[in-house]
């Protein structure tokens, strides 16, 4: 099984990428949070950031380009080209609201025959590989049966499906009926991404689909930082140790020094922490007062006691 590391916006960035990357087993591919194609002649100090190759070292990047317009996106891909890149993600998931009322992202899902011609353009304009990142339809799960006709039609280097609405957002299970429809009705190279928080998670998408041999992960290693390691000790057939809250520790103290580094003031820091927090809190049931601590900190004394006393 291969692993990729989600693109999540304001989280997984190249700060969190790295540190990930030098505490933890690696992931396969790690996709960027996307970027936004503009008119400038380069990219911005927050996009160089994201994708230049010393922030990247060791580690296969995919930048993600989110965008319903055809020539914006193979702008982009050229600028990206430059940098040493040969693959790029279309981003046909996110839910954000102010994102998919734009029809970008999922609410692109909205305008099928818009889709086609946008593909058929991209796939025509570049030789660099692009991968698609999708949810399942705008609206109703039946909306993707005629998706996947649409992909089928283009060279999609992977199709990475998150089998929900953009109206379900993350609520609601994702739907595992669809992702099997997929499965028996293309040629493409499959990514599962959705809901795996745990060891079982995993073991029963594995299961239900056997011959999909990617997943994707978001939430869940950000909330468990020692999932993949955990998956793949169960995948040898071992059985995988619990959290190691020492390790974890190391991880969060590295994580804030190289937050320290491109964020101006310990408030923005603290608010990258407490972001990282929100998903880290579920491992840790119990310590309800440390963590509503966390949440309302405004200082970093403040803070760390709370961190302290969860980890030590």
């Amino acid at each position: 099984m291969k692993y990729y590391l989600a693109p999540m916006e304001g989280v997984t960035t190249e700060v969190f990428r790295r540190t990930y990357h030098a505490c933890f087993k690696p992931f396969d591919k790690y996709f960027t949070p996307f970027l936004v194609p503009h008119l400038k002649k380069g990219f911005n100090a927050g996009e160089q950031r994201e994708i230049l190759p010393e922030n990247n070292a060791g580690m296969y990047t995919v930048p993600q380009i989110l965008t319903n317009n055809a020539e914006d996106f193979l702008r982009t891909v050229r600028k990206l080209e430059a940098y040493g890149y040969d693959e790029v993600n279309l981003n046909l998931g996110c839910p954000s609201k102010t994102v998919a009322s734009k029809y970008r992202g999922s609410g692109f899902l909205a305008r099928p025959e818009a889709l086609d011609r946008f593909l058929d353009e991209i796939y025509r304009g570049t030789d660099v590989k692009i991968s698609i990142k999708t949810r399942i339809g705008k609206t109703v799960p039946e909306e993707f049966e005629d998706l996947l006709k649409i992909y089928n039609q283009y060279p999609v280097e992977e199709l990475i499906i998150h089998p929900r609405v953009q109206l379900d957002f993350y609520k609601n299970h994702p739907n595992l009926e669809v992702f099997e429809e997929a499965v028996k009705n293309t040629r493409i190279s499959l990514c599962y991404n959705g809901d795996i928080n745990t060891v079982n998670d995993e073991k029963n998408i594995r299961m239900r689909f056997p011959d999909v041999g990617k997943i994707m992960l978001g939430r869940g290693v950000v909330g468990n930082p020692q999932l993949l390691e955990q998956l793949k000790i169960a995948e040898s057939g071992a059985e995988p140790e619990g959290i190691d809250k020492e390790r974890i520790r190391e991880f969060l103290m590295m994580l804030e020094e190289e937050y320290q580094k491109v964020c101006s003031g310990d408030r923005n820091v603290l608010f990258k922490m407490k972001e990282v927090w929100c998903y880290l809190g579920k491992l840790f049931p119990g310590y309800e007062k440390q963590l509503k601590q966390i949440r309302k900190a405004e200082k970093s004394d403040r803070y760390h006691e709370a961190v302290n006393f969860i980890l030590f």
